[in-house]
């Protein structure tokens, strides 16, 4: 492939420690780049101008696994989260939050052995999220899902899944991505940007090694995928599906990227076993950017 991209990344831009390091969100109106730790229960917020002496840190009491702004509201007071049981509004003044909308219903039917994991607010306001087996309630199954939170209501759309993860869209909002990590698969499906409903599902592209984790897509179409185990995130081509560039990194667990202009933000995950080698140990979970002269899309709003 003669045209194969590759850029090399060699340190860190920030060393928060995380032991799960995830869903980076880059926050317009204030140019600061969110992410969430899963293992610790932390918010991470740094400011991009004034650079990694800004970072702060917001504990909870729960699993938060991904942010996203919500239309309408000042991203500095209010943002909505991911957390264990469903999707909630967080205060981040206070560091409290409340619930939208629960996995179990307004029942309270949670079931303890599930937690939520990546997600995505798409083009009409609605909030995709997938779950997946909590750590700590052994071996993961396959009793994890992609849900539709619409109006409140969770709907489970896409069953029986084992790690499902990022979402995404088409430049044109037609075609609707979704990763299934335990397969080392990324779906396509035709969406329906009226209902939210999905068609035609097929294989978009399907990775030969470690578990593609989370991605985002750029003005082109291509998208930017984190493999968890590998040491890399992957460039694939919108048109074809097919791999054609890689960002090579320091640490083995890459969990997700971010565009900020052309800059690309990947989060990690410790490497504690050294399983990447001692500087994989010594640089797990920190955050890591690189110029790959392409911008992203921008994230979509939730509709409260």
């Amino acid at each position: 492939m003669a045209d194969f991209q590759v850029w090399t990344v060699t340190e860190p831009y920030l060393e928060p420690h995380c032991k799960l390091g995830e869903g980076p969100f880059y926050e317009a109106a204030t140019n600061t780049l969110r992410f969430v730790d899963i293992i610790q229960k932390r918010l991470h917020t740094v400011n991009l101008t004034e650079g990694p002496s800004s970072l702060t840190t917001l504990q909870l009491d729960a699993p938060v696994t991904v942010t996203a702004d919500i239309e309408g509201v000042d991203p500095t007071d209010k943002i909505l989260i991911g957390i264990k049981h469903g999707l909630a509004v967080l205060d981040r003044k206070t560091g409290t939050y409340e619930y939208v909308s629960r996995l179990g219903g307004e029942e309270g039917n949670d079931n303890e052995r599930v937690r939520t994991n990546d997600g995505a607010a798409d083009p009409s306001g609605r909030f995709w999220l997938g779950t997946m087996t909590d750590f700590g309630k052994g071996e993961f199954k396959p009793e994890g899902a992609f849900f539709l939170f619409d109006n409140s209501k969770a709907t489970k759309v896409i069953p029986d899944l084992t790690i499902p993860n990022s979402v995404g869209w088409s430049p044109d909002n037609k075609t609707f991505y979704a990763t299934h990590s335990t397969t080392g698969e990324i779906l396509a499906f035709d969406y329906d940007l009226a209902t939210g409903a999905l068609s035609n599902r097929r294989l978009f592209y399907k990775h030969d090694g470690a578990d593609p984790d989370g991605f985002r897509v750029d003005v082109n179409g291509d998208l930017w995928s984190a493999v968890y185990g590998e040491a890399r995130v992957l460039k694939i081509s919108g048109a074809e599906g097919k791999l054609v560039g890689e960002v090579r990194l320091p640490t083995r667990n890459a969990t997700c990227t971010q565009f900020v202009g052309t800059e690309l933000f990947i989060t990690t995950a410790n490497d504690d076993q050294a399983e990447g080698g001692e500087e994989s140990k010594r640089l797990g979970g920190a955050v890591f950017r690189v110029d790959v002269g392409v911008e992203g899309l921008e994230l979509f709003k939730y509709k409260l």
